[in-house]
């Protein structure tokens, strides 16, 4: 099983693993955003051979909705450099632009003298794995995965997940990639209405790393927000299996079902 196979040097197609959760006949973003970080990193090892720079940011816009009809992801490097690179992916549908993602790749120093973080640890992961994210959540790529969850109160929450779906048929992809491929389901996991009666998808998802991630679990400590006026914001302290490793923040168009 796969989210994704390769048809051409640039060209995919998407299985039905990565269905939408918002409409299962629409991609859901999280696949999209490890595979575009899969082939991000698979274009800078070429000009990073040593690889002596890893990435601190990762943000993605969404265009517009993306279907299960072919794509290609277009790569270019807007920002050459030996200490700083910033390389920009971009998801092509039916002629238009679906969703872009830019990348900084750092430097990498021996700072391990100076090591630490604020930021609190999570609980580990126990007890039994639950598909998907229950209420209101559905489609192909939600019931992929499995994990645990606990709600402190509405919108604000803790979540591990993990998958055994691989994200690009055939390919052997990084730590980082697979761990890209589950995230933007941040969105999800701390509800402040139900889904049903609130549509909140999010437009945007930007992750600072601060650490490479480690493992297979992706764990997420979240808090989200809505706005007077139709905006929302989902906001995530990120984990491994190790500790924190850096933050996701998603902004929303927040609209009741009428």
């Amino acid at each position: 099983m796969a989210y994704f196979q390769r048809t051409g040097d640039n060209e995919f197609t998407a299985t039905e693993h990565a269905g939408g959760a918002w409409n299962p006949k629409e991609q859901h973003i999280a696949p999209m955003v490890g595979l575009m970080t899969h082939l991000t990193e698979l274009d800078h090892s070429q000009r990073d051979a040593a690889n002596n720079m890893v990435p601190g940011r990762i943000s993605v816009e969404i265009l517009g909705t993306i279907s299960f009809d072919p794509f290609h992801i277009d790569i270019e490097v807007v920002r050459p450099g030996r200490t700083i690179e910033l390389v920009e992916a971009i998801c092509v549908q039916n002629g238009r632009p679906a969703a872009r993602m830019r990348t900084w790749f750092l430097i990498q120093e021996d700072t391990a003298a100076i090591e630490g973080t604020a930021f609190e640890d999570m609980p580990e992961p126990t007890g039994e794995l639950r598909p998907g994210l229950g209420i209101g959540w559905g489609g192909g790529f939600v019931n992929s995965i499995a994990g645990y969850q606990e709600m402190k109160e509405p919108g604000r929450g803790i979540a591990w997940w993990q998958t055994d779906v691989l994200l690009l048929d055939g390919e052997t992809v990084s730590n980082l990639a697979s761990y890209m491929s589950i995230l933007d389901m941040a969105n999800g996991v701390a509800v402040r209405e139900n889904p049903q009666e609130v549509v909140f998808p999010n437009l945007d998802l930007t992750a600072h790393l601060f650490r490479m991630p480690e493992g297979k679990w992706v764990g997420t400590d979240t808090s989200v927000s809505f706005g007077g006026s139709g905006v929302g914001l989902t906001h995530s302290i990120l984990h491994d299996e190790t500790g924190p490793i850096g933050t996701c923040s998603q902004v929303l168009t927040v609209r009741p079902r009428k």
